[in-house]
């Protein structure tokens, strides 16, 4: 998100101003604003979107603790129906100021363990904007390729498992045609 564009919903978090035992932070989208989230995730609808955060200080930074709770709905990869999910995900991230007492001199190796769980995500400023995460933590969590149960493609008589289909397919038959000619 650019700092030019206005956040969908209000989750902003003054690390200046976060008391030493930290705060809750509770979130809940009213219709127009799920309908915006909706529009944004390409989604169908979003029925209900709520998340409860527990903020603390950490280090120079924040780290940020709770659960997103969701409904939404989707069409089906296969036939296009609307198919409904509820969501449930644990968020917990850390967000630390990038320290620039320590910038690598030119040709120094750098050391990035990609495989830590808790790689924190750096901030500039005084203030971190929790509603990229929650955005983030629901779209990570949605089912990419949804299906009504017992729906596939052979329930639509489209048979998978016959002739080989495609460009490839054509030239493999030309090919044998042209092979018996000879």
């Amino acid at each position: 998100m650019n700092a030019t564009e206005t956040p969908l919903f209000d989750a902003v978090v003054r690390i200046d101003r976060l008391p030493a035992t930290g705060r809750d932070l509770t979130v809940s989208l009213d219709e127009p604003t799920r309908a915006a989230l909706a529009e944004m995730l390409k989604l169908s609808a979003v029925d209900s979107f709520s998340a409860t955060l527990t903020v603390v200080p950490l280090r120079g930074g924040i780290r940020a603790q709770g659960q997103l709770v969701a409904d939404i709905v989707q069409p089906s990869v296969v036939t296009f129906e609307p198919v409904g999910q509820h969501v449930e995900e644990v968020v917990d991230r850390v967000f630390l100021p990038e320290a620039h007492a320590h910038k690598p001199t030119p040709g120094s190796e750098v050391f990035v363990d990609l495989e830590d769980e808790d790689f924190p995500d750096h901030i500039d400023g005084p203030e971190v904007d929790l509603s990229a995460l929650l955005i983030e933590t629901l779209a990570l969590a949605i089912d990419p390729y949804p299906r009504l149960p017992g729906e596939s493609l052979d329930s639509l008589g489209i048979d998978v498992a016959g002739a080989p289909a495609g460009p490839f397919a054509a030239l493999e038959k030309l090919k044998k045609s042209t092979d018996i000619d000879r």
